[in-house]
């Protein structure tokens, strides 16, 4: 492990913890500069190959997920921690079902059912463009089925 401040190979390990995203939290010290910084490990598990609806197969891509959460949370008051733990549940959920190919519909079925109880309204933003809302009326029926929950 290099050191973020002087680039010397020599660091020790201090305390290590498990991370709330299913990872493991190491406080470092470096044994030049006696600087202190934190590592985040996580095991990389086999992907499932997502299936969009024009047939086009793709690996799933936890940042391209993770763009898409945070475009439909934009200036809401949604925790980082939380759109963080949304894509972690998602990707483990895929990984959980061990198969090679998972539709796109499945991967946004669950990303949407997770910003459904998170914020209403990233819900309606991420609704737009995923279950192609495309007018007024639409929008509104979505809107009134959140209503009468």
């Amino acid at each position: 492990m290099h050191c973020p401040y002087c680039q010397s190979k020599r660091t020790r390990v201090i305390d290590t913890s498990r991370d709330t995203r299913g990872g493991v939290r190491r406080r470092r010290v470096c044994l030049g500069c006696e600087q202190r910084f934190s590592t985040y490990e996580r095991a990389v598990l086999a992907s499932p190959m997502v299936v969009k609806e024009d047939g086009t197969r793709e690996e799933f891509d936890r940042d391209k997920l993770m763009h898409g959460i945070k475009i439909a949370c934009a200036k809401r008051p949604v925790p980082a921690a939380d759109i963080e733990r949304l894509v972690g549940e998602v990707e483990s959920a895929l990984q959980s079902m061990g198969k090679p190919e998972i539709s796109s519909r499945v991967v946004g079925d669950m990303v949407i059912a997770g910003l459904k109880e998170m914020d209403q309204i990233a819900y309606i933003r991420y609704a737009i463009v995923y279950l192609g809302l495309d007018d007024l009326d639409a929008i509104r029926s979505e809107m009134d089925q959140l209503l009468d929950i």
